[in-house]
This record gives structure tokens, C-alpha cells and sequence, in this order.
């Protein structure tokens, strides 16, 4: 009895520890790149704005949570292309795009998780490299996608369409 008392003590003792040891980190800056193609001339959008939180327990990042309002998403072609790009997004219908995932560790790995975009979710995995720095994370992510697999019409003007194909490259401070 006196051996089940002892184990029970140390499993309640270990598991408090892993649980105080567990870090709730957040974004303290972000950049996030789009970059497509067109017949005419690839285009970039950036941001610099979104919403992101963990917690990091040991070498692993759980509980991920990733948004940003895609009209905060500007492009180097000016307020048409802007315009057109939120249409695509159906931003005035489903203004944010969101990622969630369940864990990720340390180093170079794959980030699987749910994408939400123009209010389609789909599962994803993509290369992600995290890097950490004293209490600091920097958090790499890239994604290669169509515009079709998340039902969004190609933004075009005069008969010329973009491609269907963009990357999404996502770069996040966090701490």
C-alpha cells in the first residue's frame, strides 16, 4: 500500500511539474507574404497585423491558434488589385482567415493543421521551422495552394485572370 501511495505521489508531483512548466506565448510580430502570378506581372500582398497563441511545454509549440482580417492583406499594385483580391476572399462575408493545428516541435518539422479561407477549411500540412531564442520563438511557415481549392475565383481586369496557384509564406515572433 505504502509502494502504491509513493507512486501515486511522484505521478501527481511529475505531471504538476510538466504542468507549470508549460510557457502561454502570443505574437508579438508578424509578416505574412501572399505571392501569386498573372499573365501580365507577378504580384505580392503582405501584412503585417494577425492574432496568434500557444503554449509551449518542453520542445513543443500545442495548441496553435493563427488569424488575420484579410483586408489588412495590401498589395504593391494599389487598391484595385486590393479590391479584387478581397472579392476573391468573400472578406465582406467571411473576413478572417484562421489556422489552428494541435502541436508542433521545435526545429525544422511539418505543421499539420486546419486553414480556413473565404470560410472553406481544409486539413493542410506544410513545412514549418521554429527556432528558439531565450523565451522568444520565431515561427516559419510556408504553404503552397490554389485559389480553386478554397472556392475563390481567380481576381482578374479586362479578360486577364491571375494565376490559380499562390504561396503563403507566414513568419511570427512570438513570446
Amino acid at each position: 500500500m505504502k509502494k502504491l501511495v509513493l507512486k501515486s505521489l511522484v505521478l501527481m508531483f511529475g505531471l504538476m511539474v510538466g504542468i507549470a512548466s508549460a510557457q502561454n506565448i502570443t505574437g508579438k510580430s508578424t509578416k505574412i507574404t501572399v505571392d501569386g502570378t498573372s499573365p501580365l506581372h507577378d504580384w505580392t500582398m503582405t501584412s503585417t497585423s494577425a492574432n496568434f497563441s500557444a503554449t509551449v511545454n518542453g520542445n513543443v509549440i500545442n495548441n496553435i491558434k493563427f488569424s488575420t482580417v484579410s483586408k489588412n492583406l495590401k498589395s504593391t499594385k494599389g487598391k484595385m488589385m486590393d479590391n479584387k483580391a478581397y472579392n476573391a476572399l468573400k472578406a465582406d462575408k467571411f473576413p478572417n482567415v484562421s489556422f489552428t493545428a494541435t502541436s508542433l516541435n521545435i526545429g525544422k518539422g511539418t505543421l499539420t493543421g486546419k486553414l480556413t479561407i473565404a470560410g472553406v477549411t481544409k486539413n493542410v500540412s506544410m513545412p514549418a521551422n521554429v527556432i528558439k531564442n531565450g523565451n522568444s520563438y520565431n515561427v516559419t511557415a510556408t504553404e503552397s495552394m490554389t485559389l480553386s481549392e478554397y472556392g475563390m475565383e481567380r481576381p482578374g481586369f479586362m479578360g486577364v485572370r491571375t494565376g490559380d496557384a499562390i504561396t503563403v509564406t507566414v513568419n511570427i515572433v512570438a513570446n
